[in-house]
């Protein structure tokens, strides 16, 4: 199926793909810059909320990859969309250096919950102030529902089993924006003139990233870096594409078997 495919475009993860914090996987840059020089359009796609994409853009040039932030599609951005379109007024538990990427919105008065990851903010106080919001018919906006995220000292919680303790204390369920929603990858895609079955995934994550990507259409490529533990890609059905070492052999297979 897939060599039949004209593929036209590339979404990528980052954290966990491309690197992990403030080091890259080893040849993650002369893979890209292989990529770009091939026929297809690139992507940055990340569920990434400790950060505004500004930060995220510049931790990125640190490390020598050669991307632009009009490439990069946050699941910050998705979250301000919504907002925008529904005209919440939201409370924010995110990280500080995330609050740049919702200047200009209303937060007075908030008349709705909007959960990143906050560690800085997962706290008592603050979820039982979220608690009570929904309680009293605030909407529950989860900016994604990840698991665990790989850092440099190991596994660290992600804001899922947060979101998860909301929905089970007030009896809701919440609105989720970014990976693995169908509506995050049609809308990462938007810009780029193709449809999901002409695109490819690539991630650390296998249910996010990759059932995420193959439930909207499109192939996915899981990794072996990042969050990746031992046997991911039979936590999902169908199973990845592929699975590989790396971003560079994912790369590699793309431009030998896709392109």
């Amino acid at each position: 199926m897939a060599g039949r495919r004209a593929l036209k475009a590339v979404l990528i993860d980052l954290s966990g793909t491309l690197h992990v914090e403030d080091t890259a996987v080893p040849g993650a840059q002369d893979a890209l810059n292989r990529l770009r020089r091939a026929s297809v359009a690139v992507k940055f796609v990340t569920n990434t909320t400790k950060e505004s994409k500004r930060n995220l853009l510049e931790r990125l040039q640190r490390l020598n990859f050669d991307l632009q932030e009009k490439e990069i599609f946050t699941s910050l951005s998705a979250a301000r969309s919504l907002l925008e379109q529904k005209q919440h007024k939201p409370l924010l538990l995110v990280e500080d250096s995330a609050l740049e990427d919702f200047t200009g919105i209303d937060t007075s008065e908030p008349d709705a919950v909007v959960i990143g990851l906050a560690p800085d903010h997962f706290n008592y106080q603050s979820l039982n102030k979220a608690f009570r919001m929904i309680l009293d018919g605030a909407p529950l906006i989860a900016i994604h529902k990840a698991r665990y995220y790989k850092r440099k000292d190991g596994l660290a919680l992600g804001p899922g089993p947060f979101v998860t303790g909301l929905e089970y204390a007030t009896d809701c369920k919440a609105t989720v924006v970014g990976k693995p929603e169908k509506t995050f990858f049609t809308q990462a895609l938007s810009d780029l003139g193709c449809s999901p079955h002409e695109a490819v995934m690539i991630g650390d994550d296998a249910r996010d990233d990759v059932g995420g990507a193959q439930n909207a259409g499109m192939l996915g490529i899981l990794v072996k870096t990042g969050k990746y533990r031992d046997g991911d890609e039979r936590k999902i059905d169908p199973p990845p594409y592929l699975t590989c070492n790396s971003f560079p052999d994912a790369v590699e297979h793309i431009l030998r078997n896709l392109l």
